[in-house]
């Protein structure tokens, strides 16, 4: 079975190089595009990634001049973290539909949190803020109601509004805001060889 199952994918011995040639081509095309994405940073945990090409600039200036910006990064507020299966699942799903938008130029005037991320961004407010919520007498002291009573109809920023991006996150809300630059994706060998021949003209 499994050796019918080759020889129906194995190419007549004329095609075999041209096929190997252009699967090699598109995998170096696919690595590179990758590279050029800066894939690897999304891993990790760094706030710096949001904006490599994401038109996230007012959210990330926002959250650096916050009283966040000293316990958490992104991936605490935005990702499960139920499980690491889950975290990583949610981060790709996520990952994806922000670059495709990316690509294709949908990516709205204003960003607004989706359903899904809602629910997680409320789930990580009780995670960190647990002690607030289970405290009945913090909460009749703040507001004249228990934290804990409130979360059954409201969601966490329905009253902490400016929490932690402030009010506007559109493109043009910020244009002067200090993000970091994402470094070039040029190899160093491609930009000494542009500067040599740039002096040799």
């Amino acid at each position: 079975m499994l050796k019918k199952i080759i020889e129906m994918f194995t190419p007549p011995e004329k095609w075999k190089i041209p096929i190997l040639l252009a699967l090699g081509v598109f995998a170096g095309f696919s690595a590179y595009t990758l590279y050029l994405s800066r894939f690897y940073s999304y891993l990790g945990e760094e706030p710096k990634t949001c904006v490599n090409c994401h038109i996230m600039g007012s959210q990330y200036a926002s959250w650096v001049h916050s009283s966040h910006r000293s316990y958490t990064n992104c991936n605490d507020c935005h990702v499960p973290h139920n499980n690491v299966f889950n975290k990583y699942y949610f981060k790709g799903k996520d990952g994806m539909r922000h670059a495709t938008m990316f690509t294709l130029r949908l990516e709205p005037q204003v960003i607004i949190i989706k359903e899904a991320g809602r629910e997680v961004v409320q789930q990580n407010c009780k995670r960190c803020h647990n002690h607030t919520i289970e405290n009945q007498h913090i909460g009749f002291v703040i507001s004249g109601h228990g934290h804990k009573n409130s979360l059954n109809d409201r969601k966490c920023w329905d009253c902490h509004r400016e929490t932690p991006h402030g009010s506007v996150n559109s493109i043009s809300s910020a244009p002067f805001a200090r993000v970091p630059v994402p470094e070039s994706p040029v190899p160093e060998w491609l930009k000494n060889a542009m500067k040599k021949n740039k002096n040799n003209q």
